[in-house]
């Protein structure tokens, strides 16, 4: 599990193709990696991955072709920088909402607005998960918990803050970028109990 508290920015140093799955190195923030084992949860953009080794100078990755299918992991290149987070633990504080790391869909950058030290953004989003995304509550982009301001049809504005931008690759999308989204899973659970009780009490 994560916070949606990005830890720091990481540089995608190698990347290699495989049959069925890409295997990937980044360098991460300094100190990022202490205390790391083998076998860790890392968010990646907010896709829990797996970690090879230790990670003492370098994480490193295998990407499997599903996560490849439903992530913008797909796209990403050498030089790419990417949204780190370390799972939490029983003493992390909790400064966003609770996250899985398990990616719904991605989400495509349709505007943005730039001011004077924040930027607001629309992003896109495939209409079948509409009735779980509304104004005021978390969604995760890119691993980072958010809140969500006004939500249209098929698209959600975000209001970006000068330290998320600072911390985060939010800073760096532009139009037509593509983003992980994680919806929040407690909404979901709230939506389908409701519809079940509705769907009891009809029938």
């Amino acid at each position: 599990m994560f916070s949606g508290i990005v830890e720091g920015k990481g540089k995608v140093i190698a990347l290699k193709s495989k049959k069925d799955s890409i295997y990937i190195e980044i360098l991460p923030p300094k100190n990022f990696s202490k205390n790391l084992k083998k076998g860790a949860s890392i968010s990646v953009d907010g896709v829990c991955l797996t970690s090879l080794d230790t990670g003492k100078k370098v994480l490193k990755f295998d990407v499997i072709e599903e996560t490849l299918l439903r992530t913008n992991l797909k796209d990403i290149k050498k030089g790419s920088l990417v949204n780190l987070e370390r799972s939490i633990t029983s003493s992390t504080e909790i400064g966003g909402h609770l996250m899985s790391g398990h990616i719904h869909c991605t989400g495509k950058i349709k505007k943005i607005i730039k001011k004077e030290s924040t930027k607001d953004i629309l992003v896109s989003f495939p209409k079948n998960y509409g009735e779980y995304i509304f104004e005021k509550g978390y969604i995760g982009i890119n691993g980072c918990s958010l809140t969500l301001g006004k939500v249209n049809q098929n698209s959600f504005y975000l209001h970006l803050i000068p330290e998320t931008l600072s911390v985060t690759n939010l800073d760096m999308l532009s139009t037509k970028s593509k983003v992980n989204i994680e919806i929040d899973q407690s909404t979901i659970t709230t939506v389908e109990t409701v519809k079940n009780i509705l769907a009891t009490q009809k029938s």
